[in-house]
C-alpha cells in the first residue's frame, strides 16, 4: 500500500476571499475520480486523533444501518491490498477490489460472496476526517438507484476506510477518454446521461433534505454491468440553503472546467451550480472532448467556450458530435441534447432548468432510431462557417475631445486545479 500511504499531497486553492465558510460536519474538500481516494500528510496529535474518533462516534449514529468493519477484515478482503486488487489510483490514494460475506463483514474467497470496492482514505488530519464523515453521513442516509451504495465503513485508530458496492464498468471518464477504449454507442451515452440526471434530481428535489453535489463530472459517474449510472464521491457535497436563504456561502471547491462561473466568482452555491456541471458533462458525452484540454488547438482548450456558438444553431450543432461515432447517432437526439446543454450552461443561473426538467427532456432521447448516417442532411455538404466580420476603419476623435478607455472590471483570479489530474480546487 505504499502508493496509497504516500500519494501526492492535496492541491488546494490559495483563496483571498471574504466568503463565509460553512462549518457543518458535512463540509469537506477533496476529489477522487471513480475509484480514487483522498489523502495527504498528517500532523495530527494524539489528542486530535482521539477527539476526531470520539466525534465520529457521535456523528455516525445517523448511519447506524451501515456495516462496521475492522481493519483486518478489509485487509483480508482485499488480499492485503495487493496490487492485483487495485481498481484505481489518484492524487489522493487508492481503491481496491474485495470480497466479503453477503450479509456480514468477514472476508471470503475471491469470486464468492459480495464483491465490493474498498476506498482507503489516507491521513489528512482534521480535514481528512471531515471528508470521510461527509461520505458516510450523506451516502449513509441517501438511497437511490442512481447513487452508489455505501455498504459500510472502518474507523480504527487513525484508519479511515469506506466500503462501496462494486461498479464493474468503472467511470464514464474512462469510457469517453481512455486511450484505446471503444466509443460508447449513442444510446448508451443517453442512458448514462438520463441516469446521472435522475441522481441529481433526487438530491435536489426528492431527498428529505436538499443536497448540492458540488463535484459532478465524468470521473464521479460510475457504471454497473448494464451501464446504469450512479453518482459517487460525496466528499464535497453540501446541505442546500434552508428557509428563505437563496444560496450557501462556502469556499470555492470543485474541479476546473465543471464549476459554474457564478460560484467560482462569488462562492455562492446553489442547486443550479450542479445543473451547470451537468451541462458540461452532457457536452462531453455529445462531443467526446474533455471539459479542459490543453492539447487542442488555440480557441478549443475550454470545451464550453468552444461549443457555445454551435449549441444554439440548428444547422451547425452536428459539428459538436463526437466524430468517433461516425454518424451512428440520432440526429434529432443530438439536436435536442445540444439544446438541453445550451440551457444548462446558461450564464444566468435562473435561466437553467431544474434537474427534474432535464430528466423529462432526456427520457425520449434514449430510444431514438433516426441515425445521422442514413440522413440526407448529414451527407449533404454544408456551407463553411462564415468568415469573421470585417473590421471597420478606426475612427479617431475630433481634436479637443477627450477619450476614455473603458476596461472590463478585473475579478480576482483563483488558482484552479488541473483537469488532467482531476484534483480539487
Amino acid at each position: 500500500m505504499n502508493c496509497c500511504l504516500f500519494p501526492k499531497s492535496k492541491v488546494e486553492t490559495s483563496i483571498s476571499t471574504t466568503n463565509a465558510e460553512s462549518k457543518s460536519t458535512n463540509e469537506s474538500s477533496r476529489d477522487h475520480p471513480s475509484a480514487q481516494v483522498a489523502s495527504g500528510s498528517t500532523t495530527t496529535s494524539n489528542a486530535e486523533s482521539s477527539s476526531s474518533t470520539s466525534k465520529a462516534g457521535e456523528d455516525l449514529k445517523i448511519a447506524s444501518q451501515l456495516r462496521k468493519f475492522n481493519f483486518n477484515e478489509l485487509k483480508s478482503a482485499t488480499r492485503n491490498f495487493r496490487p492485483e486488487s487495485l481498481l484505481g489510483e489518484g492524487g489522493f490514494g487508492c481503491v481496491f477490489k474485495g470480497w466479503i460475506e453477503e450479509n456480514g463483514t468477514a472476508a471470503v474467497k475471491p469470486g464468492t460472496g459480495l464483491t465490493v470496492a474498498v476506498k482507503t482514505l489516507n491521513h489528512d488530519g482534521l480535514q481528512g476526517h471531515k471528508e470521510w464523515l461527509a461520505e458516510v453521513n450523506f451516502l449513509g442516509e441517501l438511497l437511490h438507484p442512481n447513487l452508489v451504495k455505501l455498504i459500510g465503513y472502518c474507523i480504527e485508530d487513525d484508519q479511515r476506510l469506506l466500503v462501496y458496492e462494486f461498479m464493474p464498468r468503472g467511470s464514464l471518464e474512462n469510457h469517453l477518454f481512455r486511450k484505446g477504449s471503444l466509443p460508447l454507442p449513442w444510446s448508451i451515452r443517453m442512458k448514462i446521461a438520463l441516469g446521472a440526471a435522475k441522481g441529481l434530481s433526487f438530491l435536489h428535489e426528492e431527498a428529505e433534505r436538499l443536497v448540492i453535489y458540488r463535484d459532478f463530472k465524468t470521473s464521479n459517474i460510475l457504471l454497473d454491468a448494464d451501464y446504469n449510472a450512479k453518482l459517487s464521491d460525496f466528499g464535497l457535497a453540501k446541505d442546500g440553503p434552508e428557509g428563505d436563504k437563496t444560496h450557501v456561502s462556502t469556499r470555492v471547491m470543485g474541479t476546473y472546467g465543471y464549476a459554474a462561473p457564478e460560484y467560482v466568482m462569488t462562492g455562492h452555491l446553489t442547486s443550479k451550480s450542479d445543473v451547470y456541471s451537468f451541462g458540461v458533462v452532457l457536452l462531453e458525452m455529445l462531443s467526446g472532448r474533455r471539459s479542459m484540454d490543453k492539447n487542442r488547438p488555440n480557441g478549443e482548450h475550454n470545451l464550453v467556450e468552444w461549443a457555445r456558438p454551435y449549441l444554439g444553431e440548428r444547422r451547425r450543432f452536428y459539428r459538436l458530435v463526437d466524430p468517433r461515432l461516425e454518424g451512428n447517432f440520432s440526429l434529432k437526439g443530438a439536436q435536442k441534447a445540444a439544446q438541453l446543454a445550451h440551457l444548462c450552461l446558461s450564464r444566468d443561473p435562473k435561466a437553467r432548468p431544474l434537474m427534474s426538467e432535464v430528466v423529462e427532456a432526456l427520457k425520449p432521447l434514449v430510444n431514438l432510431k433516426d441515425m445521422a448516417s442514413s440522413s440526407y442532411f448529414f451527407h449533404t455538404p454544408q456551407p463553411p462557417a462564415p468568415p469573421p466580420p470585417t473590421l471597420r476603419p478606426q475612427s479617431f476623435p475630433r481634436p479637443g475631445l477627450k477619450t476614455q478607455t473603458s476596461l472590463p472590471r478585473q475579478h480576482p483570479i483563483r488558482s484552479l486545479s488541473s483537469p488532467s489530474s482531476q484534483q480539487t480546487f
